[in-house]
């Protein structure tokens, strides 16, 4: 049997020549000359094993370290972890094996179609007398593995719904508390509590150290996810960030790690992803609930700035404030048009004149005991003013308050008589929207000396004397001392 094969070109420094040849392998012998006669018993058979081993002595010495660039095809992985394909181009093809000690260093898993560039050894696989390339390395071509083993994982979690919007959680308006999974070192970390210092201090942070990068990165940053998951009713955990700063595609390869991916998609806890800078994507980043552009920004985002909310309530205290007073006036509006043209049965008019007589008798009780109370209180209030005015000023205020008092008679015998007057034809409004049904509930009605509401301290000046409206009457003080709300 003859095995023909091609061998290597001559060196350019012309020192050997090599030639097409023909070996026989039956003969581990130099070809005979031609003056040689022929031996007289022809040689021995060689065994199928023997002749295997020849071959491949004779081809794995000869094609060593050797470099292909060929496509994929029939590729298959084994429950050991060996990987078996075929090679090809437009013309040829070769079996070729990578077993598992070289398999352990792929980026991305080898696939039908890929094109890619190995190195190693032909070899023979003496069961079957089938030669084959035995690769030691293997990388995609024209694409680097790191970005092609990030687009076949990317492809396989999306195709089993981990980046559907359907499955992100929403991100929580106002948290009880951040849990922040990152490095304990740099300056991410401070980056971060100086952002929500300024846009919501005090809200609390949970922080849980990792490593962002190297090997333990990938398992330290799913170890941190899934502890304070355990935390969030206990700790009120109502948004996770994890992060770190910019690097190279190969720094911020742990957070493209499957086992990272699933982590965060099993989260109960809403993610925010906050990887390298805006133009770095990461799985992490298409797995979470909601993606930052920064690490910054994921604060931004997990909180509001509460400046702002101030801002919002007040408008919206002051937008409501006016609505109320608007439908008030337009409901006391339509109830006196209905009033108008409502036609009283007489068995209505007796049960509201009872009523009357009823409010009557004890709007008497009441001014009475307002008149009483009102008498004490003055009687009080000028026993302070003579302990704490000037005696200078003794005689004028003695002066303003006997007029106080006498206005004070008048006010209250003309409010009763009007009271008395209109009280038939208001009763249900004073029923249903009468200030006192108000005061009732503990409020009171701060007045000037001109009968006008106060709205604020900076309205009032020390020793000024002003009317508390209550439910129960009318008081007369005066101001001791005016102090403003402190703001936070």
């Amino acid at each position: 049997m003859q095995i023909p094969f091609e061998v290597d070109p001559p060196e350019k420094n012309g020192n050997s020549t090599a030639k097409s040849e023909t070996v026989n392998p039956q003969s581990s012998e130099s070809p005979k000359s031609p003056q040689e006669p022929a031996s007289k018993h022809p040689p021995k058979p060689l065994t199928v094993t023997k002749l295997t081993r020849q071959i491949t002595l004779l081809l794995e010495g000869k094609f060593r370290s050797l470099t292909v660039e060929a496509e994929l095809s029939n590729v298959k992985k084994a429950a050991s972890g060996h990987w078996y394909f075929s090679l090809k181009d437009d013309q040829s093809q070769i079996r070729g094996v990578m077993f598992r000690n070289a398999a352990a260093g792929l980026r991305f898993e080898p696939e039908n179609g890929l094109e890619v560039v190995v190195q190693g050894n032909l070899t023979v696989y003496q069961l079957r007398g089938e030669y084959q390339l035995m690769v030691s390395s293997m990388e995609p071509k024209g694409l680097g593995a790191l970005q092609l083993a990030f687009e076949q994982l990317k492809a396989k979690l999306e195709a089993e719904g981990l980046f559907a919007p359907e499955h992100k959680l929403p991100i929580p308006f106002l948290p009880r508390k951040i849990g922040i999974v990152t490095s304990s070192t740099g300056a991410v970390i401070h980056d971060m509590l100086t952002v929500l210092k300024r846009r919501f201090p005090g809200i609390p942070v949970l922080f849980f150290p990792a490593a962002v990068q190297g090997e333990t990165a990938a398992p330290s940053l799913v170890e941190g996810i899934r502890h304070l998951n355990t935390l969030r009713e206990s700790a009120q955990l109502d948004v996770l960030i994890v992060g770190r700063g910019g690097g190279s595609m190969e720094d911020l390869w742990a957070f493209n790690d499957e086992k990272l991916a699933r982590a965060i998609f099993a989260s109960e806890i809403p993610v925010i992803s906050a990887v390298g800078h805006e133009t770095d994507f990461t799985i992490a980043d298409f797995v979470s609930d909601l993606r930052a552009p920064t690490p910054s920004a994921a604060l931004e985002l997990a909180v509001p700035n509460k400046q702002d909310l101030k801002y919002n309530v007040s408008q919206k205290q002051e937008r409501l404030q006016r609505t109320l007073l608007q439908l008030l006036e337009r409901l006391r509006e339509n109830y006196e048009a209905l009033l108008r043209r409502l036609a009283s049965p007489s068995a209505a008019l007796r049960q509201y004149a009872q009523r009357v007589d009823d409010l009557d008798s004890l709007l008497h009780e009441r001014t009475k005991h307002q008149l009483e109370n009102l008498r004490n209180r003055t009687s009080g209030i000028a026993d302070k003013l003579f302990l704490l005015s000037p005696e200078r000023e003794l005689s004028v205020h003695l002066h303003n308050l006997k007029i106080l008092q006498e206005r004070l008679i008048r006010a209250v015998d003309i409010l009763h008589k009007k009271q008395s007057d209109s009280v038939r034809q208001q009763m249900d409004l004073l029923d249903s929207l009468s200030p006192l049904s108000v005061m009732h509930r503990g409020y009171s009605v701060a007045l000037d000396d001109k009968g006008k509401s106060l709205r604020s301290v900076k309205e009032v000046h020390s020793g000024e004397e002003l009317q508390v409206r209550l439910e129960d009457g009318t008081l007369q003080t005066k101001v001791v001392s005016v102090k403003t709300k402190q703001r936070n």
